[in-house]
């Protein structure tokens, strides 16, 4: 069969795709196009039960090249059995890393190792698998071999099919081959999947959100709200070290923290999410490899609890939505109705959390917060948005103090008149100011971990050394999570006066109190809640991921509008 000359010379017609499009890829867009598209152009991924053991399978021909095991039969004929063959054409615009190839001289089959059982469907499997396997055949045509059939090798049922490539499967590759590199050259990602059983199996669900997105596209015209298909919580959990002078290194697939080289504390890999160092506190070199290639951030923090910067692997990938960022970044309209929503959400979740825990809020003060809501989505300039969110602010502010309620002989230590910073001079204010940090600094990981470029933001302009998208999106949560963190710690009787150390006018939190105060944050991070949009039920920590996909998605114009995150 005649290969049309377009698999060759699409990459040519666009700049930004690299020049050979990854087997392994088209498998993926055979299955899905969307799923395709996010991992070959947006660079995302994420593992599931599935993926582990599909790699747990590919253990053997993953590991470093063996040496090709080659025999003579004898009448100069070599035989060939040699795994894990890397493989590009030019002309074909493809690569591909064979498992296993096998063949006498000039004629050879690919094997692919597949981790489940052989499906039972017409052809012995399904579309994506044949595809990738075909790929590879033309690949070994294209460099002068003879290759008309191909083994799936199924680990869960140690099957081996025979595939034989007719010009139908033939035609169906290259067809998929141009159909992905126009898709991706064009720009707009494919839209998701309608209700497909695809989707919960999945390892991108979290990252695709295929019915969040339908949801908030289609808005009342959606036939069903989201399947609760993104995981309520994440088994992983920041590290925090605060001991002066400790040392983190690295034992196997755990880390250890240890001071005057004994072992007071140890976490696994597989369960850290980002490690958090408060003060003085080491890294061995080997810690900061894995941890950078595992893609766990770092993040820096005085003993205080400022939040200083952070260390992670390279950059996201996904240039396209960093680009898209700053485009919107730069378009004032654009720039203030994002604005106006984050000031309104944050309204709004205060005046909430007034009602729910002030013993009796004013009725002046809940009308004149909802007319604050009302006036920022009015604004039309960011000065005066900022003008609107300063006055709410005083206003709630001031009714602070009624909602706090601590233990009988604590009440002077918890006596809060204003809202101060830098330095924090009460331990109220101290409270506030470290969750505050806190929270940034989780916003911070989380953007980076999507692609955001957390230092550009919309409603706070840029400032050299402070994370204004961060800001941005934290803004709907400080009443949520920080504020009612506060509360909690106060009220449930957590924190006490010997908690807190004075000096100079300012307070901070002791190292024990710091220590209580982080464990109930975590707690808070993981308490889950039904989601005001979507239903389902899902933790603080997950939402936060959530909502910056979706900020991805509307920056895209995948979706008219961000939606956002106001309890009832």
């Amino acid at each position: 069969m005649t290969l049309p000359p377009e698999i060759g010379t699409q990459a040519a017609r666009s700049e930004v795709l690299p020049p050979f499009l990854p087997v392994r890829m088209l498998n993926e867009f055979a299955y899905c196009p969307r799923l395709g598209y996010l991992e070959w152009v947006q660079g995302e991924f994420a593992d599931n039960d599935d993926t582990v053991e599909g790699r747990y399978h590919h253990r053997n021909v993953d590991r470093v090249r063996q040496r090709a095991r080659r025999q003579d039969d004898g009448e100069g004929v070599p035989k060939i059995h040699e795994r894990s063959v890397w493989l590009g054409s030019e002309s074909l615009g493809l690569s591909a890393k064979i498992d296993l190839l096998e063949g006498e001289g000039r004629r050879v089959t690919p094997v692919d190792y597949k981790r489940g059982k052989r499906p039972h469907v017409p052809r012995g499997a399904y579309e994506p698998e044949l595809v990738q396997l075909c790929a590879q055949a033309l690949l070994l045509r294209d460099h002068g071999y003879e290759c008309d059939e191909g083994i799936l090798f199924f680990a869960g049922s140690r099957e081996r099919l025979r595939v034989v490539f007719d010009d139908e499967i033939v035609a169906r590759t290259v067809q998929l081959a141009v159909e992905m590199r126009a898709v991706a050259g064009a720009g707009p990602i494919p839209p998701p999947l309608v209700d497909s059983p695809k989707c919960p199996r999945c390892s991108l669900v979290g990252i695709c959100l295929p019915d969040e997105v339908r949801y908030l596209t289609l808005g009342e015209g959606a036939p069903a709200p989201p399947r609760p298909l993104v995981p309520a919580r994440d088994d992983a959990l920041p590290l925090h070290v605060q001991h002066p002078g400790a040392r983190i290194r690295k034992d196997g697939e755990v880390l250890q923290i240890v001071d005057d080289d004994k072992v007071i504390g140890e976490a696994r890999l597989a369960e850290t999410s980002q490690v958090v160092l408060f003060g003085g506190v080491h890294l061995t070199t080997p810690v900061v490899q894995e941890l950078c290639q595992r893609g766990i951030p770092v993040c820096y923090l005085s003993s205080g609890g400022w939040f200083y910067g952070i260390t992670h692997g390279m950059s996201h990938k996904n240039v396209e939505l960093r680009r898209r960022q700053y485009a919107v970044g730069g378009d004032p309209a654009r720039c203030l109705a994002l604005a106006r929503r984050f000031v309104q959400a944050k309204i709004a979740n205060c005046r909430t959390l007034l009602r729910r825990n002030h013993p009796s809020p004013s009725e002046d003060l809940l009308s004149n917060l909802k007319g604050d809501i009302r006036r920022a989505g009015q604004a039309d300039r960011l000065d005066a948005l900022l003008g609107v969110e300063g006055t709410a602010a005083h206003r709630y502010f001031s009714a602070f103090a009624e909602m706090l309620h601590p233990d009988e002989g604590e009440t002077a230590t918890f006596d809060l008149e204003s809202r101060n910073r830098r330095p924090p001079r009460d331990p109220v204010n101290a409270l506030l100011s470290l969750a505050y940090a806190m929270l940034t600094r989780e916003w911070t990981v989380v953007l980076f971990s999507v692609g955001f470029d957390p230092f550009f933001g919309f409603y706070h302009q840029p400032r050299y050394g402070r994370p204004a998208l961060a800001l941005d999106l934290m803004e709907e949560y400080r009443p949520l999570i920080a504020d009612s963190l506060v509360l909690t710690a106060v009220n449930n009787g957590e924190l006490r006066s010997e908690h807190f150390a004075r000096a100079l006018g300012a307070v901070s939190l002791t190292p024990a109190g710091r220590r209580k105060f982080i464990e109930a944050y975590e707690r808070r991070m993981s308490q889950e809640i039904t989601h005001p949009v979507f239903g389902y039920r899902i933790s603080y920590r997950r939402i936060l991921e959530v909502q910056a996909r979706l900020l991805a998605r509307h920056l895209s114009d995948e979706i008219p509008e961000f939606p956002s995150f106001t309890t009832r």
